[in-house]
């Protein structure tokens, strides 16, 4: 299963984003290609520990397994699921059409996700705010198909 703890999913997730530019047009959903690019720095900074994101008020079942492992593994994102606030904190660039601003959100991407080694290597994962206590298993493939979810959504 790919995951973000994978050197070569993390590579291909970089190509990905190298063909996206700031004027592509969603497939689906509000976000601008430079809103969405701000909300997985901040989803990454939240896998890392970087970005504290309150804890959601979800139902107990979804912090459980089997229910858990099927929402992290299984289960595709649904469209226009509502984030948290803190994932959104970034989005003041979204008036990004190109250059400088659009280059230092693409090197800011890049430095979110070679972040992940170094926090995988400590081996101390924060709680994720929907799913509790995460192993960094299960950290890496659910924000791996988080970022290929929204990377579908822009058509890259």
């Amino acid at each position: 299963m790919k995951s973000l703890l994978h050197a070569e999913s993390r590579d291909a997730l970089r190509r990905r984003l190298a063909a996206l530019r700031p004027n592509t047009v969603p497939k689906w959903g509000k976000f601008s290609a430079p809103q969405m690019v701000a909300h997985l720095i901040q989803s990454l900074g939240m896998m890392t520990g970087d970005v504290h994101v309150v804890t959601a008020r979800v139902p107990w079942v979804v912090r459980n397994a089997p229910l858990k492992h099927m929402l992290i593994h299984v289960i595709p994102f649904p469209k226009g699921l509502p984030t948290s606030p803190e994932l959104l904190a970034r989005n003041a660039i979204s008036g990004v059409e190109s250059g400088p601003a659009w280059s230092a959100e693409l090197s800011a991407f890049d430095e979110a996700l070679e972040r992940i080694p170094i926090v995988a290597e400590a081996g101390r994962w924060p709680a994720h705010p929907a799913f509790g206590p995460l192993s960094g298993q299960q950290w890496g493939v659910q924000q791996y198909r988080h970022l290929d979810h929204h990377f579908r959504q822009f058509g890259v």
